[in-house]
């Protein structure tokens, strides 16, 4: 049971679970379990549903058998099919605004905050590579506070052709890196802009920065030499907006 669990759709956490009962686009609502005790809020989340969907009132350790060593999951839980994402060109016309591009972002927990941040700054979408990033399930959705239902999520086969097409549709690719001899504040402008972040370890790939207009970093007085990528991410989002 364990590993089908792993290998499933399901979103634990109150905040997750309620965004996909409320999200109309969230269809295939298989199970919705929940601790005894809560049982007449998850009702009342189960009535807002697209679709109907029955609670399952379980005690606590049975919701942690199902679902993957080390949920956190708050006292409810919720399996559903995948979430379908936009195509790149359904939410970049018009250009307008700020889109995030994340380059071999793997872990879920900084996808997730990272979302979380995008879903906070008004981005239009965020970009995923499809074979390098995680599932919009589990772990990622819990610290993505609901922001999975709320912020398009796109994945694309080729981030840099991808980057061609938005330079196509009127947008701007500006790349975040630590070594880059402008600052972000001095790169922004009004323009429709993508932002362009890299994994911690490697960051930004070779062709993947080639299609970016421009690089640069984030201003950093203090002692510390780098950010993790979700705080990066947010900083930017906040920059870019900003303008």
């Amino acid at each position: 049971m364990r590993r089908e669990a792993a290998e499933s759709g399901w979103l634990w956490g109150w905040h997750a679970v309620e965004a996909a009962l409320k999200n109309p686009a969230r269809t295939g609502l298989r199970r919705l379990i929940c601790a005894s005790a809560r049982a007449a809020e998850a009702e009342a989340l189960a009535r807002a549903a697209a679709e109907p969907i029955r609670v399952e009132p379980l005690e606590p350790q049975e919701i942690a058998r199902t679902l993957p060593p080390g949920a956190v999951h708050q006292g409810i839980a919720l399996l559903a099919d995948p979430l379908e994402g936009p195509d790149l060109e359904d939410v970049a016309t018009p250009a307008q605004g700020v889109i995030l591009m994340l380059d071999q972002v793997t872990d879920p927990q900084n996808v997730g905050a990272i979302l979380r941040s995008a879903a906070a700054f008004g981005a239009k979408a965020v970009i995923l590579q499809d074979r390098r990033a995680p599932q919009l399930t589990g772990a990622l959705a819990k610290a993505a506070a609901g922001a999975v239902e709320r912020t398009p999520v796109v994945r694309v086969v080729n981030l840099a052709r991808a980057l061609e097409t938005l330079a196509d549709l009127g947008w701007r690719a500006v790349g975040l890196d630590g070594q880059a001899a402008d600052e972000l504040s001095d790169v922004l402008d009004a323009r429709p802009t993508v932002l362009v972040m890299g994994s911690e370890g490697e960051g930004l790939r070779r062709l993947v920065q080639e299609h970016c207009d421009g690089l640069a970093r984030i201003r950093m007085p203090g002692e510390l030499e780098s950010l993790n990528v979700s705080a990066a991410a947010a900083i930017a989002l906040y920059a870019a907006t900003r303008r």
